[in-house]
């Protein structure tokens, strides 16, 4: 078992609860399909195949209390939805003409997804993935070498976790596999043969379908420390220097040169690492990433420190 496929869904303010495939109308054409579902107070309708494209879902509050359930008619021409406290079932009639046109709209083939990068397709992100997608192919064929080069669309599979990476999204080796494996297999059902290469239109593609949807959430790294930390007399929560380089080292995906990471960047810098590490200093300190001020702004820090220890591993 492996995953077959990974795709941006509508976020609608929380995960789907249930998703239901209509049944085909005989008004519709028999090739497109549809399926309804819900979130926490909404209903929503996606068109079929799901792809990344933002403009193929719509949803609507049905049930500002919550909604509990969801039905469709027979002939798929109505959705029903159940809610909670408030016992109230409503029946809603299905309009597929209004959602296709809004996909009409929002342009064909790539546009809309390049809609969904920073500065879209004439910002400056844009021009560094083409830039790195190129120099991807330099590093497949050899640097140094002097031969004619075969310059293409496409890049070897091998080179999408890098060219990932200086885009800025850093995945787990679990995500890489499933990436990988998502094109490598992508079209072995009809052929019976894997795939090699990706394209950058394809790329493109399986960047946003796998970047986090919310990005980091320094929420997410305090709830991580109340977990694995402990209390100080003056009430933070901190976890021990040993004991985060240990929980780095065996548990989840491992980090084996840990160690002589944290030593080298630490031996770069004016201060160590403290023996208790607090949330924010592991987010700003050790990752560098921003972190938010209490009137909502960014502030960035020590960004030597993770210079610092990108050389190191290297």
């Amino acid at each position: 078992m492996q995953t077959k496929k990974t795709l941006l869904g509508p976020t609608y303010g929380s995960p789907l609860e249930k998703i239901q495939i209509l049944p085909a109308t005989n008004s519709q054409d028999s090739q497109k399909r549809y399926l309804a579902y819900i979130t926490k107070d909404k209903v929503g309708l996606q068109i079929l195949p799901i792809d990344g494209n933002p403009h193929k879902s719509s949803a609507f509050i049905c049930h500002p209390g919550g909604v509990s359930n969801l039905a469709s008619s027979y002939d798929g021409c109505h959705i029903f939805t159940a809610g909670g406290n408030d016992c109230i079932v409503m029946k809603w009639e299905i309009n597929v003409n209004a959602l296709e046109a809004a996909v009409s709209l929002g342009g064909e083939d790539l546009i809309p997804f390049y809609n969904l990068l920073d500065g879209g397709r004439d910002g400056e992100f844009f021009r560094e993935l083409e830039d790195y997608f190129y120099y991807a192919q330099l590093r497949s064929q050899g640097i140094d070498s002097m031969e004619t080069r075969q310059v293409s669309t496409h890049i070897p599979l091998e080179e999408v976790p890098f060219v990932m990476r200086a885009m800025g999204f850093y995945p787990s080796e679990e995500k890489i596999e499933d990436m990988i494996n998502e094109v490598k297999f992508s079209e072995y059902v009809h052929t019976g043969k894997h795939v090699t290469n990706i394209n950058l239109g394809d790329f493109i593609k399986l960047y946003i379908n796998h970047r986090p949807a919310f990005g980091l959430s320094m929420k997410e790294i305090q709830n991580a420390f109340q977990v694995l930390g402990y209390d100080t007399e003056n009430g933070k929560i901190v976890i021990n220097r040993g004991d985060l380089l240990q929980q780095l080292q065996c548990r989840g995906e491992r980090f084996p040169n840990i160690s002589f990471m944290f030593a080298c960047a630490a031996a770069l810098m004016e201060e160590e690492i403290p023996e208790e590490i607090t949330a924010e200093i592991f987010t700003a300190d050790i990752l560098g990433l921003p972190t938010s001020e209490p009137d909502g702004t960014e502030t960035e820090k020590n960004y030597e420190l993770t210079s610092s220890i990108e050389s190191a591993e290297s």
